[in-house]
């Protein structure tokens, strides 16, 4: 009886000193009585306990779910790459905004990458609402995603974070590689696609000292770009609203590409204010922030067609000697400078 009427002082919401009126109370209950006041007191003891432990489990449950979104987000190339098929004598398309400089760039490195292993494949950059419906993968940053699914519906869509380093490429470039066997037969592989014979009458582009600045200090990630811009109008390659159109296509998706490389260029609106071909180049030895990551070297590109990837093909060149790399990020050797980018 002792344990009933302990249970009945709390369970049924009375009082846990064992008054004489409690006792009277609660032997006055009937059982169905006691039994409504057992469950409105278990009600209530769960409800107090949820109160206090939400804020802890809530915590826990932020903490994981941050995790497993950052793991996603780190395995998004390796989904994707799982259903990576049917690529025999494809085409992958590198696209970006503007397709002016930052997908060129990551279009030459993976091709050179990937040439000797799958010479079958075709790889090629563009302007993300311009893919040609021939495009088996799409290579893009995430945030255009949606753009280049609309463009290129027939197309797997493959997400990064910038065109040069990210893990994601490695991601993609294994399963490409490891299908080389059955994409070309034995005996019977196709030779690599030879780049069309320069025309002798075309004048050849180059970077000149005036287009290159050493030493810069470090600035802002809007005014590193601004200044790119500045100087590109200086050299007359560009009209004064291309710097802003930079600024915008940088918010748009981030012009810093990887490795220490940022590739300022304006948006497809502004192809317009643009006068001459040209590149220039302003090195920051301390670097400029851009969303941590610190780019050294920062080309601002203007380009009318094709005629600036000429250039970017130099660089991309020199991305395959890491100590060039990182000998151009630093050195006060103007002509030194200019002889590995011409």
């Amino acid at each position: 009886m002792a344990a009933i009427a302990w249970f009945g002082f709390t369970g049924c919401g009375l009082t846990s000193a064992a008054s004489p009126g409690s006792i009277f109370a609660f032997l006055a209950m009937t059982p169905s009585e006691c039994m409504i006041q057992v469950t409105i007191g278990v009600c209530i003891a769960a409800a107090v306990s949820f109160v206090i432990a939400s804020p802890i489990v809530r915590a826990a449950d932020v903490a994981d779910i941050d995790s497993a979104s950052e793991k996603m987000r780190e395995m998004k190339g390796t989904s994707e790459a799982v259903v990576v098929s049917g690529t025999e004598n494809g085409l992958v398309v590198f696209a970006c905004d503007a397709g002016m400089g930052s997908s060129a760039m990551g279009a030459t490195r993976f091709r050179n990458r990937i040439k000797a292993e799958r010479p079958d494949l075709t790889v090629k950059h563009s302007g993300v609402d311009n893919v040609t419906g021939e495009a088996k993968i799409v290579v893009c940053q995430r945030v255009l995603s949606e753009r280049a699914r609309k463009s290129a519906p027939q197309a797997q869509i493959f997400e990064i974070d910038n065109f040069l380093d990210d893990p994601a490429l490695d991601v993609l470039y294994e399963p490409l590689n490891s299908m080389k066997n059955s994409a070309v037969p034995a005996g019977n592989a196709p030779s690599a696609k030879l780049a069309p014979a320069a025309d002798p009458d075309k004048p050849k582009l180059s970077i000149s000292a005036a287009d290159i600045q050493l030493g810069c200090k470090s600035v802002g990630r809007e005014q590193a770009i601004r200044d790119s811009g500045t100087l590109l109008v200086k050299r007359g390659y560009v009209k004064d609203p291309y710097v802003d159109a930079m600024v915008e296509r940088d918010k748009l998706t981030s012009v810093y590409i990887g490795m220490g490389i940022a590739i300022p260029h304006g948006t497809n609106e502004a192809k317009d204010t643009v006068e001459n071909t040209g590149v220039v180049l302003q090195q920051y030895p301390e670097g400029v922030d851009f969303d941590g990551e610190k780019a050294q070297l920062v080309f601002g590109i203007a380009g009318k067609g094709e005629e600036h990837l000429e250039i970017l093909a130099n660089i991309c060149r020199i991305l395959e000697d890491e100590e060039i790399l990182e000998k151009l990020k630093t050195t006060d050797d103007l002509d030194w400078a200019l002889s590995v980018l011409s």
